[in-house]
């Protein structure tokens, strides 16, 4: 297929054809996906056959996402049936954990201990780290399918061969058909570790929404959400997870999400370990636009490169300046020592030795056995696996110096080569 530049979203026959009819519908005062609170309510509630939410907190969250979907994220037809089947299936899956959790009361019993979470920029190495520390038995990370059908929690005699993972492969293969060319960006699969995003979702307190669409007035108010509640609800989902009797140590969690609330996360999980990634953010700012234009271009015609730049260098110098404040006060706190810093240029020179540094400073056990499987993990998932993608900084209006002047804090703290 011929290469498409990202400011001109592909459209397949199918997908042209669902667009068009969309807009007839429209016309007609028959619009085919309603992005009204209530509309959306009482279709989870429909699909899960129950209807508490548990805690009211995710109504504002909701409630912010609606108004920037109507107002700004210019949504084709198909777009706004994604939306629709997004925001379903989260609170869908919200129901569904709050009553199986009142119908198992033991799982709130489940202990949480020393979760180990690999924090950082996105695009910077966090993804294989992910893949490669989960390599370990002793590290239980959330798997895609689980989090996309959490209920019932999955059972060691089928967290390979649930009928539910064969669904979400399914759902993966046509969502690959909207965004051909995704796989080499972003790889997703239906067995592989999934991010903490996919949890705070169902709080609809998630980044993921503003990189699925162009909502800047509720990923201006996401910046500055402590997500108190949706880190409980964080909590809960890992106790539901754990209740099914998967084992591990310890919890392996990926989210830039948690970013800019260090302490916030602490709150919660105060014996929690962190691995703190670094990259130059002028280049991570350029590859989360390329990512960024290619997702949202499945749902709407209105890609702006330019606007698309301006935003990730807002919001993640941003999240870059609280997350060096948080830093400062756990040093001073004494606390330095649940933080390992990671450039991402070590753990492409040498994965296996990141990993050592890693157990040694924390204090985990690096079992021979375990060191061969990941030396033999590496070898079978060399870079580039699944293809590569180019971006520069110019096409989405990134300027190295302009820009990398809102980094230089973070690159000082943490001696960060930003090349400005």
């Amino acid at each position: 297929m011929q290469a498409r530049a990202l400011d001109q979203p592909y459209r397949s026959a199918s997908i042209r054809f669902i667009n068009a009819a969309g807009h007839f519908l429209e016309r007609c005062n028959l619009p085919p996906a309603r992005l009204t609170k209530q509309a959306l309510l009482a279709k989870a509630i429909k699909r899960a056959g129950c209807r508490d939410f548990g805690d009211s907190g995710f109504h504002q969250g909701l409630d912010r996402l609606l108004e920037s979907l109507e107002h700004e994220a210019e949504l084709t037809p198909l777009g706004r049936l994604m939306a629709q089947e997004e925001i379903v299936g989260r609170l869908t899956s919200r129901l569904r954990l709050i009553d199986w959790r009142k119908r198992h009361p033991r799982v709130a019993d489940e202990e949480i201990r020393q979760p180990l979470f690999i924090l950082g920029l996105p695009r910077t190495g966090t993804t294989i780290l992910h893949a490669l520390l989960d390599v370990d038995p002793a590290n239980r990370s959330p798997l895609f399918w689980e989090l996309e059908h959490p209920v019932p929690p999955a059972t060691p005699e089928r967290w390979t061969s649930d009928p539910r993972i064969r669904k979400v492969e399914r759902s993966l293969a046509h969502f690959e058909k909207l965004c051909p060319g995704i796989q080499a960006v972003h790889v997703m699969e239906a067995r592989l570790q999934q991010e903490c995003v996919a949890i705070l979702a169902m709080d609809m307190r998630a980044e993921q929404f503003y990189t699925l669409y162009n909502v800047p007035s509720y990923a201006k108010w996401l910046l500055d959400e402590p997500k108190t509640f949706s880190l409980q609800f964080h909590r809960q989902t890992l106790q539901h997870l754990q209740s099914g009797g998967v084992a591990g140590e310890r919890w392996l969690l990926k989210s830039p999400g948690h970013l800019h609330l260090i302490r916030n996360l602490l709150a919660v999980y105060p014996d929690a370990n962190i691995i703190h990634t670094h990259r130059d953010p002028v280049t991570v700012c350029t590859s989360i636009s390329s990512l960024t234009a290619m997702l949202r271009g499945v749902g709407s015609d209105a890609i702006d490169l330019r606007q698309i730049g301006r935003q990730q260098v807002e919001i993640w110098s941003e999240m870059l300046a609280r997350a060096v404040a948080q830093r400062r006060q756990l040093a001073d706190e004494g606390r330095g020592g649940q933080c390992f810093d990671l450039h991402m240029k070590e753990i492409v020179a040498d994965p296996l030795a990141a990993v050592e540094r890693i157990y040694a400073h924390f204090g985990y056990e690096l079992k021979p056995s375990v060191k061969a499987a990941m030396a033999q993990f590496m070898r079978d998932n060399p870079r580039d696996k699944h293809g590569t993608h180019s971006y520069r900084p110019e096409d989405f209006g990134i300027d190295r110096q302009r820009d990398g002047a809102r980094f230089r804090e973070y690159c000082e703290y943490f001696g960060v080569d930003c090349g400005c």
